[in-house]
């Protein structure tokens, strides 16, 4: 016989029925779960056991004699800023694209290790159910987010800071887009991971931290931001009132997304002109959209669908994977200027690639994120790769 998403959910729904009284995740129920975790299932082994390797790690045992907060306070350096010649030791400059290596980025090292690890686990554990990926999930979700000793403030005040200029700017919450996809992975997991009471603690700092980012100045500010800042302030907003279950917030976000977003960041070919104008073009594009597809992944689940959504003039996600896609499979074909650092490193698998082929029905925009790199070992590529297990999201 041959195997058809039709045959495929017939047999699933038997499986289903067969299923009853065990966890929501003790079978996968759509296609593009399956799709994914036959794709991945090998890397989402080799990740988890890989993680079990690694004891909770987190802000408190990297420190900075430059951070203005104590050691709770998350601090980074804002990476392209360097010294002045003319004054070396004035107030900092900007150096678009170039990312200065001195600049203190422990804190931001160490809330990434926990946005490769947690997500990983997660999805050992829903596709084999071993008890050990999640609860190893919930001692790092504890660590971070919970014990008192180890806990990170729920807030971003010194985050992106430039020596003699700030203390912190609101461009440093782009630091906490990598808890996007651990706000996920919490979601996910039942008490084979955390407690009930741990689940609580995990909950009540997402919902303190997405009050910081809707009221305080810097969040207001971020929101405000007319590039990928936006679109990744949007996917924060989005991912933790999910988890927290604010719908509210999901409404707003998604409302926003529909009136402002897509005007004020894509043009009508679908490119991105704000991202095009930098120093990092390609790299960038790439972000953003891939940052906009997570964003109307994440709201899924009420009208309209944002990922087939357009305005009257066509301006949507459609458009910029359509955009992007010839790129993607043949960066030599790029028309614009290359990026200043990392060009070589790119292309890697891109998360709006699978997201709008689902969605839109393109195989071949599957296909090609079948063959992109999932597991990119340049940090300044991974600082803007935060999508890393799609199965998560489907």
């Amino acid at each position: 016989m041959t195997f058809t998403r039709r045959t495929f959910l017939a047999g699933m729904s038997a499986a289903v029925a067969l299923q009853v009284g065990r966890s929501a995740f003790a079978v996968p129920t759509r296609w593009d779960y399956q799709l994914v975790a036959n794709a991945d299932r090998s890397r989402i082994r080799r990740g988890a056991r890989e993680a079990l390797l690694h004891s909770p790690f987190t802000i408190t045992s990297v420190t900075s004699p430059r951070n203005p907060g104590d050691v709770h306070d998350f601090f980074s350096e804002a990476d392209y800023f360097w010294p002045n010649p003319r004054n070396p030791q004035g107030p900092y400059i900007s150096r678009d694209g170039l990312s200065n290596p001195d600049n203190f980025d422990g804190h931001r090292k160490a809330m990434v290790d926990l946005s490769l690890w947690v997500p990983a686990l997660t999805a050992a554990w829903l596709l084999e159910k071993d008890p050990r990926y999640a609860s190893h999930a919930g001692d790092h979700l504890r660590a971070w987010f919970v014990a008192p000793a180890t806990r990170m403030n729920p807030h971003l005040e010194y985050a992106q800071g430039v020596h003699g200029v700030s203390t912190g700017r609101n461009y440093g919450i782009i630091d906490t887009l990598h808890l996007v996809e651990v706000a996920r992975a919490a979601s996910l997991l039942g008490p084979e991971g955390l407690s009930a009471q741990d689940q609580e603690g995990v909950r009540q700092w997402f919902t303190a931290y997405l009050h910081w980012l809707k009221s305080s100045e810097k969040g207001k500010q971020e929101r405000a931001a007319e590039n990928n800042h936006a679109t990744c302030w949007a996917l924060q907003a989005a991912e933790y009132a999910r988890l927290i279950g604010d719908e509210a917030t999901r409404g707003e976000t998604r409302r926003w997304f529909v009136d402002t977003l897509l005007g004020d960041q894509l043009g009508k070919d679908g490119s991105f002109p704000r991202e095009l104008a930098r120093t990092k073009p390609y790299s960038y594009s790439i972000f953003n959209f891939d940052a906009m597809a997570g964003l109307a992944q994440s709201l899924k689940g009420a009208s309209p669908e944002l990922t087939t959504f357009a305005l009257p003039d066509g301006r949507g996600l459609a458009k910029a994977a359509a955009f992007l896609y010839p790129y993607i499979k043949d960066k030599g074909t790029w028309p614009y200027a290359h990026d200043v650092e990392h060009f070589d490193a790119l292309p890697v698998r891109s998360p709006g690639l699978l997201f709008a082929g689902l969605a839109c029905n393109r195989p071949e925009y599957i296909a090609l994120w079948k063959t992109l790199d999932p597991d990119p070992k340049d940090k300044e590529i991974i600082r803007n790769f935060p999508i890393r297990q799609p199965l998560l999201w489907v």
